[in-house]
């Protein structure tokens, strides 16, 4: 889960407009005329269709704390935060995370924090204390409590009709399941804190519970994830002098890779015992470095076993790593939690926050290219977010705050509803990139960009976090066709004004510049565009190319023996750097597979033994000889060998002459990136 007392870290920046009532798309053009200078800063941007990503699932929350907290609200109000989440001019959210609680024994007082204690699906006998930790039993009815979690399930209620993809998913087992015996971690941070001879009980219990869900509130759950980062060592309880906990106010618990690997082997036949078809996935970790450690070292196996790899991007590095760990396993990927708070104190007109928010976003879109992109939660506590909350200065995490202090008698007058500048900033990437777009490449590092699902349009969303206005150019001329009367219609979100829609831009030679102001997110809505141009992509089939190593500035070699690789300083002309590239699967797309063929030494790179080789071009293409291709549109390129899912890179990022080429697992190390260059004659 998304925010932690342990290390409440500033992730970025800090703010927006209080809306007490909401907030509603401003569609009228601009009063303000178009302003250019020559001193404005400008900077164009090329979306390239050539390089799309797979269908995107859309934009998603968790509901856990704020469903828990709201759930029996009165209705004025929740039909508020309802229509602000998952109405069509609210974030129009379409994926919803669903918290299966663990839940503390019957004679803990709760001491989470609000929100934070969701019950869990059991039932326990009466009188059970804390001590009593062998009386639960997955096959026996009376041990489960249909009508658990009434608040949450109000919202998954509510939203059914919204949703496309429903998950499940658990911050702790049951207390009893636990080695501390409570659900906020256990008293060694670090240590597993589920008992090893529940795993099948926990594995029993999330499928359970799942499958009660499903038939409760009439929905089909598609993915369920047991873990929530449990690598880390984020999730511990105190006890105080009177032996009641004091400590760690959100469920937890420390699952490390092993572990791990075990739950997963058992929850796969509990979800068929179950009879649910939801599928696994894992593991949710806190950020894609800690991902990559615990995905590396799960067998063959298990991996077979997990469907769909999630991961959470507080800690950004690496997030190229798990992108070609997914590719590797020909697997779905979603960014599935994060918020932060980019500000310095609360504030709800501060753009700060907003463009912190933004550009997590469009870094996660183009870094880690995930199907599903998805909040901790939008929603937080407005008492805990102010001053003298958590921190001294407040905060600014969830898009909307509220406190969750109140009562049924409340209204949206003594309760009111406020949101802050992220709310308006993610409305550029929620309401122009929509389920079923394919996100595509551009060759800026301040811009996302998509096609449309009917491919006859495409959007950019750009960021300009500067406090100058700059001129943006979105030039078009990696697309097949460009009508003659297509348009790019800026949205913009600033200090100025929330998604106010300006009058549309005429394209001219294939381009259009609109004038962005200073500290704002604009959505391009591109009219008039489709295809691919016939020399957009970098990577064309029938062409030959020299690859440099992006660490070593130096070009992939035929080695001497005639079998072998290294790299040589270039020759410009030298044959033993010259590559022909074959595409074998696909048009375009970012999973599409190549071959590359040295046209000399009439031999293919492939895989044997471990080691990159060249071999007779001849025989059938097995995975060995196939490279899948990844890039954040900087002109450099990433080689997975789709047999072994590990990355050519120079070994022990040697600089020298003949210094061997090799492979080895993602790391996102400049010796594993190499940059692509066109020799054709």
């Amino acid at each position: 889960m998304a925010r932690r007392t342990r290390n409440r870290r500033l992730l970025g920046a800090a703010g927006l407009t209080a809306l007490a009532t909401g907030a509603a798309l401003v569609s009228a053009p601009s009063s303000t005329a178009q302003v250019t200078a020559a001193d404005t800063a400008a900077v164009t941007v090329r979306p390239d269709p050539s390089y799309e990503q797979e269908k995107f699932e859309g934009w998603g929350t968790s509901l856990v704390w704020f469903a828990n907290a709201t759930g029996d609200y009165p209705k004025e109000i929740r039909e508020k935060l309802a229509k602000l989440l998952f109405g069509d001019d609210g974030l129009a959210l379409n994926i919803a995370r669903y918290n299966i609680g663990g839940g503390n024994a019957p004679d803990v007082e709760d001491y989470l924090r609000a929100g934070g204690a969701v019950e869990g699906w059991w039932k326990a006998p009466a009188g059970t204390t804390r001590e009593d930790t062998d009386w639960w039993s997955a096959d026996d009815p009376a041990d489960w409590n249909k009508n658990a979690d009434a608040t949450q399930r109000w919202w998954v209620d509510r939203i059914k009709k919204d949703i496309d993809h429903w998950e499940t998913f658990s911050n702790s087992p049951p207390w009893f399941m636990t080695k501390s015996g409570y659900v906020s971690g256990g008293f060694n941070a670090t240590e597993d804190q589920l008992k090893t001879e529940s795993v099948d009980d926990f594995a029993a219990y999330m499928a359970g519970a799942t499958k009660r869900l499903e038939k409760a509130e009439g929905i089909k759950v598609d993915t369920i994830d047991p873990f929530n980062e449990p690598n880390t060592n984020y999730w511990s309880t105190r006890l105080g002098a009177d032996g009641e906990p004091v400590g760690g106010r959100q469920e937890g618990a420390h699952i490390g890779p092993e572990l791990q690997q075990k739950v997963i082997k058992a929850l796969a036949p509990a979800l068929k015992k179950a009879k649910t078809k939801a599928e696994i996935s894992a593991m949710d970790e806190t950020n894609p470095s800690i991902f990559s450690t615990n995905w590396n070292t799960y067998p063959q196996e298990v991996r077979d076993l997990v469907d769909q790899m999630n991961v959470h991007t507080y800690g950004t590095g690496q997030r190229t790593t798990v992108r070609d760990l997914a590719k590797a396993a020909d697997k779905p990927l979603w960014q599935s939690e994060v918020e932060g708070d980019w500000g310095d104190g609360q504030s709800f007109t501060d753009m700060r926050p907003g463009l912190g928010l933004a550009q997590r976003i469009v870094d996660d879109l183009r870094e880690l290219e995930p199907k599903a992109w998805v909040f901790w939660q939008p929603v937080e506590d407005y008492d805990n977010m102010k001053p003298g909350g958590e921190s001294a200065k407040g905060g600014n995490w969830g898009s909307i705050q509220l406190p969750f202090s109140c009562t049924s008698k409340d209204t949206l007058k003594s309760c009111p509803i406020y949101t802050n500048t992220k709310f308006d900033t993610a409305r550029n990437f929620t309401h122009y990139i929509k389920p079923g777009d394919r996100l595509i490449k551009t060759d800026d590092t301040s811009s996302a960009a998509a096609v449309s699902k009917k491919g006859n349009g495409a959007t950019v969303v750009h960021v300009n976090s500067t406090t100058d206005a700059r001129a943006v150019t979105v030039d078009l001329s990696k697309f097949g066709k460009v009508s003659h009367g297509a348009t790019v219609t800026p949205v913009v979100t600033s200090a100025d004004g929330k998604l106010e829609r300006h009058r549309a831009v005429k394209v001219s030679d294939r381009k259009a510049t609109f004038t962005v102001p200073a500290q704002s997110v604009t959505s391009f809505v591109v009219k008039g565009v489709s295809g691919v141009a016939k020399d957009a992509a970098e990577l064309r089939k029938g062409h030959s190319y020299e690859l440099t190593g992006v660490q070593s500035g130096k070009a992939l070699t035929v080695a001497d023996n005639g079998t072998g690789l290294v790299i040589r300083t270039s020759a410009g002309d030298a044959a033993g750097q010259e590559w022909k590239l074959r595409q074998i699967s696909g048009d375009t797309g970012n999973r599409q597979r190549y071959v590359f063929t040295n046209p000399v030494e009439g031999k293919r790179l492939a895989v044997r033994d471990g080691a990159p080789v060249l071999e007779a071009d001849s025989g059938p293409r097995d995975k060995a000889t196939q490279w899948i291709m990844s890039s954040t549109g900087d002109g450099t390129w990433t080689l997975v060998n789709a047999a072994t899912g590990r990355l050519l890179e120079v070994g022990g990022q040697a600089t020298n002459d003949g210094a061997a080429v090799t492979l080895w697992t993602p790391n996102s190390g400049a010796n594993q990136r190499w940059r692509v260059t066109d020799v054709t004659d």
